[in-house]
């Protein structure tokens, strides 16, 4: 019995020497979207604030733990009229609602399921995750490169402007889809 439990000590020990810390790289990170416009085209966005942290595991190439955080004033899709529009309570309320955030719960296979906040509702949310590995780059630091995409329905979160057009159909679809491309760097 001593010697299971020396055993199973040493393996969550040797696992918890290769887990560590990731600071989101935000100038090699990307917080994309896009939505379908007049339903003929996609208008695509980004922001250009945000930050997080994750917890990967080098030896079994899992992540452990993501928390990320976007400053929702930080909108931009190219247009300043609509990412305007976008920051009033039509859309996101960006006064009373100033950041969007997720936290991971969990990931199994190639999927990441956690909660997304955005305008004061949380919900649960399953994306899909791509693991691009790890690399020391040219200064020695560790870097981790994750992807995650996949869809919400805005009007969950309380995004409900609209406008119904003439020929059938709406202006903004209902589904907006994520790409999130993420760049940590291992803390020291």
């Amino acid at each position: 019995m001593k010697f299971l439990k020396l055993g199973l000590a040493s393996v969550i020990a040797s696992t918890a020497l290769f887990a560590g810390t990731y600071n989101v790289d935000a100038s090699h990170s990307n917080v994309g979207f896009k939505v379908k416009h007049m339903m003929i085209s996609n208008v695509v966005g980004k922001f250009d604030t945000f930050n997080g942290s994750f917890e990967y595991d080098e030896k079994t190439k899992t992540l452990k733990s993501l928390v990320g955080e976007i400053d929702v004033n930080s909108i931009n899709t190219e247009n300043a009229k609509r990412d305007a529009h976008l920051k009033e309570s039509d859309f996101f309320a960006a006064k009373e609602f100033n950041n969007i955030k997720f936290v991971l719960s969990k990931v199994e296979d190639d999927k990441a399921y956690g909660k997304l906040t955005l305008r004061g509702v949380t919900k649960d949310v399953v994306l899909d995750l791509e693991n691009n590995g790890t690399v020391k780059d040219p200064w020695g630091n560790t870097r981790v490169g994750l992807a995650l995409s996949g869809k919400i329905n805005r009007i969950d979160y309380g995004l409900k402007y609209n406008t119904v057009l003439e020929a059938g159909g709406v202006a903004v679809d209902e589904i907006v889809k994520l790409d999130i491309q993420l760049e940590g760097i291992l803390a020291k």
